[in-house]
Protein backbone atom coordinates (compact mmCIF):
# COMPACT_ATOMS: atom_id res chain seq x y z
CA UNK A 1 0.00 0.00 0.00
CA UNK A 2 1.41 3.58 -0.68
CA UNK A 3 0.72 6.07 1.61
CA UNK A 4 1.55 9.98 1.64
CA UNK A 5 3.21 11.18 4.85
CA UNK A 6 1.74 14.41 6.60
CA UNK A 7 5.05 14.57 8.94
CA UNK A 8 8.41 13.28 9.81
CA UNK A 9 8.47 10.08 11.16
CA UNK A 10 11.47 7.76 12.70
CA UNK A 11 12.35 4.84 10.36
CA UNK A 12 9.71 5.75 7.87
CA UNK A 13 10.34 8.97 6.10
CA UNK A 14 9.55 12.83 6.14
CA UNK A 15 6.53 14.87 5.22
CA UNK A 16 5.13 14.77 1.96
CA UNK A 17 6.80 11.45 0.78
CA UNK A 18 5.59 8.97 -0.75
CA UNK A 19 6.14 5.34 0.67
CA UNK A 20 4.82 1.64 0.47
CA UNK A 21 4.06 0.34 4.21
CA UNK A 22 2.14 -2.83 4.58
CA UNK A 23 -1.37 -2.99 4.33
CA UNK A 24 -2.50 -3.12 8.17
CA UNK A 25 -0.15 -0.85 9.28
CA UNK A 26 -1.37 2.14 7.20
CA UNK A 27 -4.98 1.27 7.07
CA UNK A 28 -5.09 0.55 11.08
CA UNK A 29 -2.49 2.67 12.18
CA UNK A 30 -1.09 5.35 10.21
CA UNK A 31 -4.54 6.94 8.37
CA UNK A 32 -6.15 6.13 11.42
CA UNK A 33 -4.01 8.57 13.43
CA UNK A 34 -4.11 11.15 10.69
CA UNK A 35 -0.42 10.38 9.90
CA UNK A 36 -0.59 9.68 6.47
CA UNK A 37 -3.43 9.90 3.34
CA UNK A 38 -4.09 7.11 0.90
CA UNK A 39 -1.71 8.04 -2.35
CA UNK A 40 -4.91 7.32 -4.77
CA UNK A 41 -4.08 8.67 -8.32
CA UNK A 42 -5.76 11.65 -7.69
CA UNK A 43 -3.87 12.67 -4.06
CA UNK A 44 -0.72 11.61 -6.15
CA UNK A 45 -0.75 14.43 -8.96
CA UNK A 46 -1.86 17.09 -6.07
CA UNK A 47 1.12 16.19 -4.32
CA UNK A 48 2.99 16.78 -7.14
CA UNK A 49 1.48 20.19 -7.89
CA UNK A 50 2.26 20.99 -3.89
CA UNK A 51 5.54 20.02 -4.56
CA UNK A 52 6.47 22.20 -7.62
CA UNK A 53 4.56 25.12 -6.05
CA UNK A 54 6.47 24.67 -2.93
CA UNK A 55 10.03 24.88 -4.55
CA UNK A 56 9.36 27.69 -6.79
CA UNK A 57 8.57 29.40 -3.06
CA UNK A 58 11.56 27.92 -1.76
CA UNK A 59 13.94 29.01 -4.55
CA UNK A 60 12.26 32.70 -4.27
CA UNK A 61 13.09 32.94 -0.99
CA UNK A 62 16.38 31.32 -1.05
CA UNK A 63 17.19 33.75 -3.76
CA UNK A 64 15.72 36.74 -1.14
CA UNK A 65 17.99 35.53 1.22
CA UNK A 66 21.11 35.31 -0.95
CA UNK A 67 20.39 39.17 -1.51
CA UNK A 68 20.54 40.07 2.04
CA UNK A 69 23.71 37.48 2.78
CA UNK A 70 25.30 39.44 0.16
CA UNK A 71 24.55 43.08 1.78
CA UNK A 72 25.56 41.73 4.91
CA UNK A 73 29.07 40.51 3.77
CA UNK A 74 30.02 44.04 3.53
CA UNK A 75 28.62 45.31 7.03
CA UNK A 76 31.14 45.91 9.95
CA UNK A 77 29.56 46.03 13.21
CA UNK A 78 30.49 48.16 16.19
CA UNK A 79 29.32 46.79 19.85
CA UNK A 80 29.53 48.93 22.61
CA UNK A 81 29.84 47.67 26.62
CA UNK A 82 31.35 48.80 29.78
CA UNK A 83 35.02 47.71 30.18
CA UNK A 84 37.74 48.08 32.63
CA UNK A 85 41.16 50.43 32.02
CA UNK A 86 42.76 47.46 30.64
CA UNK A 87 40.08 46.09 28.30
CA UNK A 88 38.47 43.65 30.12
CA UNK A 89 34.85 43.67 29.80
CA UNK A 90 32.74 43.61 32.68
CA UNK A 91 30.71 40.21 31.49
CA UNK A 92 30.83 38.86 27.93
CA UNK A 93 29.71 39.90 24.69
CA UNK A 94 26.57 37.58 23.29
CA UNK A 95 24.52 36.77 20.39
CA UNK A 96 22.26 38.91 22.26
CA UNK A 97 24.03 42.12 21.83
CA UNK A 98 25.08 40.97 18.18
CA UNK A 99 21.50 41.28 16.72
CA UNK A 100 20.72 44.20 18.50
CA UNK A 101 23.79 45.79 16.92
CA UNK A 102 22.40 43.92 13.22
CA UNK A 103 18.66 45.44 14.05
CA UNK A 104 20.26 48.36 13.73
CA UNK A 105 21.51 48.52 10.58
CA UNK A 106 18.29 47.33 9.55
CA UNK A 107 18.27 43.41 9.61
CA UNK A 108 16.02 41.21 11.23
CA UNK A 109 17.98 38.29 12.05
CA UNK A 110 16.95 36.21 15.39
CA UNK A 111 19.82 35.99 17.67
CA UNK A 112 19.54 32.00 17.48
CA UNK A 113 21.13 32.39 14.27
CA UNK A 114 23.93 33.93 14.78
CA UNK A 115 27.17 31.84 16.87
CA UNK A 116 30.34 33.81 17.55
CA UNK A 117 33.42 31.91 16.80
CA UNK A 118 36.00 33.04 19.35
CA UNK A 119 33.44 32.61 22.16
CA UNK A 120 33.29 34.05 24.79
CA UNK A 121 34.26 37.41 24.19
CA UNK A 122 35.68 39.34 27.46
CA UNK A 123 38.08 41.26 25.96
CA UNK A 124 38.07 44.96 24.05
CA UNK A 125 38.94 44.33 20.31
CA UNK A 126 37.51 43.04 16.52
CA UNK A 127 35.98 39.54 16.27
CA UNK A 128 33.95 37.19 13.78
CA UNK A 129 30.20 35.88 13.98
CA UNK A 130 28.54 33.77 11.53
CA UNK A 131 24.97 34.70 10.53
CA UNK A 132 22.63 31.89 8.98
CA UNK A 133 20.56 33.86 6.94
CA UNK A 134 19.04 30.07 5.21
CA UNK A 135 19.18 26.88 6.34
CA UNK A 136 21.43 26.78 3.36
CA UNK A 137 23.21 30.28 3.45
CA UNK A 138 25.67 31.03 5.87
CA UNK A 139 27.78 34.63 6.00
CA UNK A 140 30.95 35.32 8.47
CA UNK A 141 30.47 39.02 9.60
CA UNK A 142 33.30 41.32 11.66
CA UNK A 143 32.60 43.50 14.85
CA UNK A 144 34.58 45.74 17.01
CA UNK A 145 33.85 45.38 20.41
CA UNK A 146 34.64 49.23 22.01
CA UNK A 147 34.09 50.63 25.14
CA UNK A 148 30.95 52.79 25.77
Amino acid sequence: MEVILKRDLDRLGSANEIITVKNGYGRNYLIPRGLAVLATESAKKVHAENERQQAHKAAKVQEDAQAVADKLAGTKLIVSTKAGEKGKIFGSVNTIQLADALSKEGYDIDRRNISIIDEPIKELGSYKATVKVHKAISVEIDFDVVQE
